[in-house]
């Protein structure tokens, strides 16, 4: 759920390879032949990023501290929070404004898989990756992904542990970005090939 770092991730790509990256929590299995190359390669820069980021030692250590009955949950609320430092990082950069309109004009423009085709308009309606800036904002989008999953609303019983942890999740980020953005860009697996 953490569209704008994913967004920052595949901004050096084509138009179709960022929509791939946007909406890939949307698609279901392995079979991306129904999707066009570019968006395809999207969808699996996401996975590997997302695969990246849930064994990485800072998102471990995060998750370790999260309420017990509750930490399989946590990684969930997590992807949202690093969008908020994210957002607050670059809130006043001319970067971060066109990406921000480029991912509106993208996910209006298209289509999302039924998995998100109700909470994407509500998303760009709602400027969403500007709004994440705002820690409010985001414990309250938190707590609204959990009104989607079936049983008690267990990310909105994370909310007070987001805040208590707030410090330590800061840090957390401030060493996962940086080494997120060095991994990709070692790997070979970068947006740029995507143009």
């Amino acid at each position: 759920m953490n569209f704008l770092a994913h967004a920052w991730l595949a901004c050096e790509g084509n138009d179709d390879f960022l929509y791939g990256n946007l909406i890939a929590d949307g698609i279901k299995g392995s079979d991306l032949s129904a999707w066009p190359g570019s968006v395809a390669a999207g969808v699996r820069h996401h996975r590997k990023v997302d695969a990246w980021v849930d064994h990485h030692p800072s998102v471990l250590d995060a998750k370790s501290r999260a309420p017990q009955g509750k930490r399989r949950y946590a990684g969930i609320a997590l992807d949202i929070v690093w969008d908020h430092f994210l957002a607050r990082e670059k809130a006043n950069q001319w970067e971060q404004q066109q990406l921000v309109a480029r991912c509106y004009r993208l996910l209006t423009a298209r289509s999302a898989p039924d998995r998100l085709a109700t909470m994407v308009p509500y998303l760009v309606e709602h400027d969403w990756l500007r709004s994440y800036a705002d820690f409010d904002f985001t414990c309250q989008a938190v707590a609204g992904i959990g009104r989607r999953l079936t049983g008690p609303n267990r990310l909105a019983e994370l909310i007070p542990w987001l805040h208590s942890d707030y410090p330590r999740l800061e840090a957390d980020f401030q060493i996962l970005w940086p080494a997120l953005s060095a991994a990709l860009s070692s790997s070979g697996f970068d947006a740029s090939t995507q143009r």
